[in-house]
């Protein structure tokens, strides 16, 4: 669970889990410092982390020689219908053809990307 706390700076947000706190915000331009995340830049954080974590799970898994992972993930809310969330994967070390299509395979496979593929309901 993440609880927020609205810090004396408008718009600055605290949130943490209890044992990890980080600072939201919005840009300046919309009447915020500019000194942390913006909300969305929290869910294109959540996928990128996740693919990430996950790609390096599943060489050391696998023993496979992968030294870094780039993500990079942008979300596009132009649509009217849907939300596009856009990414590429860098995998980097001495890799075949055939470990790097297995780990983008895993990565297609990230707890987060399956939870955001799926429809929701807000409870309150």
């Amino acid at each position: 669970m993440i609880q927020t706390n609205s810090r004396p700076i408008p718009f600055q947000v605290q949130f943490t889990n209890g044992q990890h706190s980080a600072l939201a915000d919005t840009s300046q331009d919309k009447g915020g410092g500019n000194s942390g995340f913006r909300p969305h830049e929290l869910l294109e954080a959540s996928l990128a982390t996740c693919m990430n974590m996950m790609a390096t799970m599943y060489a050391s898994k696998h023993d496979i020689p992968l030294t870094q992972v780039v993500t990079k993930v942008s979300l596009d809310r132009s649509g009217t219908e849907e939300a596009v969330f856009n990414y590429s994967l860098e995998l980097h070390g001495e890799l075949t053809i055939e470990q790097k299509k297995a780990i983008t395979n895993a990565v297609h496979a990230c707890p987060v990307r399956k939870t955001l593929s799926r429809g929701f309901k807000f409870v309150d």
